[in-house]
């Protein structure tokens, strides 16, 4: 539990939306107990409400809200952690918004960068805090090479790889809407790489622009892209390339190379490795799965329970949180250029205000 989060009383908090990563969410806000406290849950299925709270136990015995409009009313909820789908977020964000409540979503913010940026606004004339799961920011790994780099000992960063080489089988995309522009707003892109991608901005700073090709492969029969190559060259100089893909059978964990003026960094799964230039090997964590294979849930609840932490500690002390939903509009920018880019055929440059 973290010591930062004390108040007067818990941070009441509710879930909206109980798929495939609520159980991840259910894990990590018991471990946060009694600092956050599960005021209750909603889905449209009553069925999915009751066996949620059948299968996972809390200090309190949270509510099976029936309607939004519950939440919204409910004075002891705080928070809400919003998991639906990205099609069903824009209107269950304004009316919580409204409501005062404070907002953790799930990726992507929305479908398009538009609708994400619209939602941003809606929290920041609501004066109500907005944060996007990333949780991949909060692996030991990457803490720590964030950590590294703002210290300046590596000097300048030269080159930068990204890949991310996943696997999922045609059943995962035969769900109606995966996969879709309509309910996902796309494919790999914004459903897959999105984490790597913000964890690799954090670190290597902004894109200045793109060349790529974006793709379904013969591997998959779905709308959106499996299967992304592309060129990257960041403001700071630095140039990288990027590969992602859902048809890497059987999926392999992702990983971030950067490379700089006396070391390269590895970053891989939970793993960093550092590899001096004056011969020193230095690595801090341990391999994980993080579901880049068959079964998209097989990683560990401790980064969300960080990233759950972290937002609850922005409220209570009025800050921003570690991924605001002004940062997360960054990597909602940079897949905008990299679609765009293998649409059109040519480099594609990014807004400066990223």
């Amino acid at each position: 539990m973290n010591d930062n989060l004390s108040g007067s009383r818990p941070l009441g908090v509710a879930l909206i939306g109980l798929g495939m990563v609520a159980k991840a969410h259910a894990r990590a806000l018991q471990d946060l107990q009694p600092s956050l406290k599960v005021c209750g849950v909603y889905a449209r299925s009553e069925d999915s409400r009751k066996k949620f709270l059948n299968e996972y136990s809390f200090n309190d015995t949270p509510k099976a809200y029936e309607t939004l409009a519950q939440i919204a009313a409910d004075d002891a909820v705080d928070m809400v952690i919003i998991i639906t789908p990205p099609n069903a977020r824009l209107e269950i964000i304004r009316e919580m918004a409204n409501a005062g409540k404070h907002i953790l979503t799930e990726k992507p913010i929305e479908r398009t960068t538009k609708a994400a940026t619209e939602i941003v606004e809606i929290c920041q004339n609501n004066n109500v805090k907005l944060g996007v799961v990333f949780q991949y920011r909060m692996r030991a790994g990457a803490k720590e090479l964030a950590r590294l780099i703002r210290t300046g000992q590596f000097g300048q960063l030269g080159a930068v790889e990204i890949n991310i080489p996943w696997w999922r089988d045609q059943s995962y995309y035969d769900e109606p809407g995966r996969g879709t522009y309509s309910r996902d707003g796309g494919g790999v892109l914004i459903s897959q790489a999105i984490h790597t991608l913000d964890l690799a901005l954090s670190l290597a700073g902004p894109v200045d622009y793109v060349q790529s090709v974006a793709a379904t492969s013969k591997l998959h029969k779905m709308e959106s892209e499996d299967f992304v190559a592309a060129g990257l060259k960041f403001k700071n100089g630095a140039v990288g390339s990027l590969t992602a893909s859902t048809v890497n059978f059987p999926g392999s964990v992702e990983n971030i190379h950067l490379h700089f003026e006396y070391a390269s960094a590895v970053f891989q799964g939970e793993a960093l490795t550092v590899h001096w230039r004056d011969g020193r090997v230095e690595t801090v964590g341990e391999p994980a799965d993080t579901g880049g294979g068959a079964d998209p849930m097989a990683f560990p609840h401790d980064w969300h329970r960080d990233l759950i932490a972290d937002f609850a500690e922005a409220i209570l002390n009025d800050k921003d949180p570690c991924v605001s939903g002004k940062v997360g509009l960054r990597v909602h920018r940079l897949i905008d250029a990299l679609v765009v880019s293998s649409r059109e055929q040519r480099a594609v440059h990014l807004d400066d205000d990223e």
